[in-house]
């Protein structure tokens, strides 16, 4: 009993790695997808093939999705925060900016999550180690960017709407928390759900505006179907898995992996040049962010 103990605690690490490479590489493949694709039509079409792959997914596994109205208005929230908006967002900031530096600002996420969690419970006094992650991890985005040479080559309008879309992801968990969670849905439906919503609520900017040019390359096309098949689709799948697995906190620790896979895959395949001050910065914001969910326990002298 014991001697199959290590191998059950560690069956959820290949998975864990594949959902932090293929999180790591979506900045990488909505570049590739804007090259035919309007930041809607990429937007659109990673939440399409997202939802295709998890309604799939939930039929296989005789899933049953969600009816209520009142849950899918909730969800219909949700898909907004986490897919609609970061979505179009992502995909308009990389018209100007690197995947690179797309995917280190993603890393602000469990700082925002938890900026978003004292804003929503603010009758709960903020703790010592949060204060000091979030400030911290804000000192990392300001190296990041460079910010004591400006802005560099980067549009300030570029670098907002990053940040708001991390502030959506951030926002995105306490109010799922508080008003899905509670209904006890099956995580698979769960997500089913907020995708094929995302997709929905997109289309009609799709049809609009979602196609840039009808010269269809294989590598823009094909990093098209990984972003939305895998990115927005599987990705799900096994973050669930990680969760029922290793637990929630070794789940969300995959947020330290994705940056460091996106400065790889975008100075590799991209040849994205690299400023110093950005990986410096990372590694400022992924300590902010550990400190701040108390990963990383402050030792005050007294």
């Amino acid at each position: 009993m014991s001697s199959s103990q290590p191998q059950k605690d560690s069956s959820w690490l290949p998975i864990y790695l594949a959902l932090g490479v293929v999180w790591g590489c979506s900045f990488i493949f909505i570049k590739l997808g804007l090259e035919f694709l309007t930041p809607f039509g990429v937007a659109f079409g990673r939440c399409a093939l997202g939802a295709l792959t998890l309604l799939a997914w939930a039929k296989y596994k005789g899933i049953a999705l969600p009816e209520s109205k009142k849950v899918l208005f909730h969800l219909w929230v949700v898909s907004l925060l986490l897919n609609v908006i970061p979505g179009v967002f992502f995909a308009l900031a990389e018209t100007e900016v690197t995947s690179v530096l797309a995917g280190i600002i993603n890393a602000v996420t469990p700082l925002m999550t938890l900026l978003a969690i004292m804003v929503v419970t603010r009758k709960e006094k903020p703790k010592l180690h949060q204060v000091v992650g979030i400030l911290i991890g804000f000192t990392g985005v300001l190296t990041v960017l460079g910010a004591w040479k400006g802005l560099g080559d980067n549009p300030l309008w570029a670098i907002l709407i990053l940040l708001a879309a991390v502030t959506c992801y951030g926002f995105s968990f306490p109010y799922s928390r508080r008003f899905v969670l509670p209904h006890k849905l099956a995580p698979e439906s769960i997500a089913a759900g907020q995708v094929t919503l995302g997709a929905l609520t997109l289309l009609p900017f799709f049809i609009y505006n979602g196609i840039d040019t009808y010269e269809y390359k294989a590598a823009p096309v094909f990093a098209m179907i990984a972003l939305g098949v895998f990115g927005s689709g599987f990705a799900y799948i096994w973050n669930f898995k990680v969760m029922a697995l290793a637990g929630s906190a070794i789940a969300s620790s995959v947020t330290y992996l994705t940056p460091v896979v996106a400065v790889i895959v975008g100075v590799i395949f991209l040849q994205e040049k690299i400023h110093w001050y950005e990986p410096v910065g990372a590694l400022i914001v992924l300590l902010g962010a550990a400190i701040g969910q108390n990963r990383i326990k402050l030792r005050l002298v007294k």
